[in-house]
């Protein structure tokens, strides 16, 4: 396995743990009330921080063990890597365009802004949700 699908791998490992992870304690904290009186800010921050630090050191470790079984090859990417990226990179960036037009529309009727922020947040992880899932695709079955 090739540094980018590592890379990849780790990202869509991450994104799978933290999205229902923050969805849950959201749930947990609105105890049945209103999900707009949770304090989601701070949930939201840690989500994000954890995200990002469990993809590096992900990432990392996988790169260690890769390096020790194949020290040329574990950091090795070429020109279908690049391509597989950027395919990925445009996935992501169509569902963070509809993740932004969800957020025009939501402030366009006055929605609450727990429900705008959460809508941008979920934009996010799902665009690199989707954007890991094509990303893995492309490296098992090969660019279209």
């Amino acid at each position: 396995m090739v540094y980018t699908e590592r890379n990849t791998w780790s990202t869509l490992i991450a994104a799978t743990v933290i999205i229902p992870g923050y969805i849950v304690v959201v749930l947990q904290q609105a105890a049945g009330g209103p999900l707009t009186s949770v304090d989601w800010f701070p949930i939201m921050l840690w989500a994000i921080g954890i995200s990002i630090a469990a993809t590096i050191v992900l990432s990392i470790l996988w790169g260690i063990v890769a390096g020790l079984r194949d020290p040329k090859g574990a950091t090795t990417t070429d020109v279908r890597d690049r391509d597989i990226d950027q395919m990925g990179g445009r996935v992501e960036h169509a569902l963070l365009v509809i993740a932004g037009l969800g957020v025009i529309a939501l402030c366009a009727v006055g929605a609450d802004v727990f429900w705008i922020a959460n809508a941008m947040f979920l934009g996010f992880a799902i665009s690199t949700f989707i954007g890991s899932i094509a990303r893995i695709i492309a490296y098992r079955r090969g660019l279209i």
